[in-house]
């Protein structure tokens, strides 16, 4: 038996390909999947009791994908004291309110790189809370004294606690077990800390954290266990660059690559998830130590002129927001911000679409428009490829789709 279609009508339709806008597009979605996709005067005709949605003009994407969030924590000083200050339960609602107003800004898929569990996950595929497809890092691992340390200078520790965000590993033996823990406990992905960062504790971004060998460890040992991609939080270019050799699929920040960093990317295909959203900080400096406040505004520059120089060569981008450091649901700001850094409209819809896809291993069912992927769909006013800040302001997404159901509509 056919189930339930919506044929959306007038409408231009970017696919996330990186093809040319198709206008007088039509996008038909049976049984939560993408039946057709194309020139409307192509698309199957409606039957009787199909839903048919004219969407007036406006432009119809993929649904974004941020493949660097964080839903445990609101803000980098949640981070640092483990949300010491609220109920597990009432951390449960604001991680799940967190999801909510992501998703209605249009990321129908995220990659959460620590701080929240596998129960989120599982909540939302059951139905009770409503938030991005999700692939889950659960903890980030790094060395003593590094940047998931959070031992204070009284020696007291908020996340020395059963839903502690770190894992602290100090030689190779003790990252294959804490790999296998992480397997254990239902992580996607492992997010490993080879350097300090902007806000650590105890280190800062040039410093040195999980070593080429541990990681290398790190990466052997998700292979025995049906393959997962490791993401490395690096900064600083020595970092960098052993977290490229160790053998990692992403390098998350990247903000002081350099070109040899750059060349070892280039030659192994790794993925650089800039968050440079994570500098439009001014209006939440009452929510950062001082140190990070500093250290940010010291590295801008450099920042955005190291990362466009990476982009110039070709490094592969993929959209990263480090949403829980930057503000949940503002997440495609960071399109305006690639586009900041020599990426074109077009290129950065793609990095948070179907490059970032292909990053955490959904590209066969998400990432484009395309017949027999999923129907997740975000909807915007204007031209995102003359002016790809629209897509920043969740008024200008109007309509959003996640696997063929309506999750947001303001449309008039």
């Amino acid at each position: 038996m056919t189930g339930a279609r919506t044929l959306y009508r007038d409408l231009t339709l970017i696919d996330g390909t990186g093809a040319a806008p198709v206008a007088d597009a039509a996008v038909l979605v049976e049984d939560g999947l993408i039946a057709y996709a194309g020139p409307a005067a192509d698309a199957p005709a409606p039957r009787p009791e199909d839903t048919v949605e004219s969407l007036g003009g406006r432009t119809l994407l993929p649904g974004f994908i941020d493949t660097h969030v964080h839903f445990g924590f609101s803000d980098g000083r949640a981070l640092a004291t483990n949300n010491a200050d609220v109920s597990r339960s009432l951390h449960a609602f604001e991680s799940a309110e967190r999801m909510r107003v992501t998703l209605e800004a249009g990321v129908t898929g995220a990659r959460d790189l620590g701080g929240a569990d596998t129960g989120f996950r599982i909540a939302r595929e059951r139905g009770l809370i409503r938030g991005p497809r999700l692939s889950m890092a659960l903890r980030l691992m790094s060395h003593t004294g590094g940047h998931a340390d959070f031992t204070l200078p009284s020696g007291a520790n908020p996340h020395d606690c059963e839903h502690t965000a770190a894992e602290i590993v100090d030689s190779p033996q003790e990252a294959r077990v804490a790999t296998r823990r992480l397997v254990r406990d239902g992580a996607d992905v492992i997010k490993v800390c080879a350097t300090g960062g902007l806000s650590s504790p105890s280190d800062g971004p040039t410093d040195e954290g999980v070593t080429e060998e541990e990681i290398a460890v790190i990466v052997a040992e998700t292979a025995k266990h049906g393959g997962r991609p490791v993401a490395a939080h690096a900064q600083g270019a020595a970092g960098i660059r052993n977290a490229v050799r160790g053998g990692v699929a992403s390098i998350e920040h990247g903000y002081l690559i350099d070109d040899e960093g750059i060349d070892l990317m280039l030659e192994r295909g790794t993925f650089l998830v800039p968050t440079l959203t994570t500098f439009d900080f001014e209006d939440r400096v009452h929510l950062m130590t001082r140190k990070a406040v500093d250290t940010k505004r010291a590295l801008a520059e450099e920042t955005y002129r190291r990362i466009s120089h990476a982009v110039s060569r070709g490094v592969r981008i993929a959209m990263g927001t480090d949403a829980g450091i930057s503000e949940h649901g503002r997440n495609l700001r960071e399109l305006a911000q690639l586009v900041s850094v020599g990426l074109s409209p077009m290129e950065a819809i793609r990095a948070g679409t179907s490059n970032a896809a292909e990053l955490v291993g959904t590209a066969d069912t998400t990432g484009t428009v395309e017949a027999g992927k999923f129907a997740d769909l975000v909807v915007c006013e204007g031209d995102p490829l003359a002016d790809v800040s629209l897509l920043g302001d969740r008024a200008n997404v109007v309509l959003v789709v996640q696997g063929g159901e309506v999750v947001k509509d303001t449309r008039a």
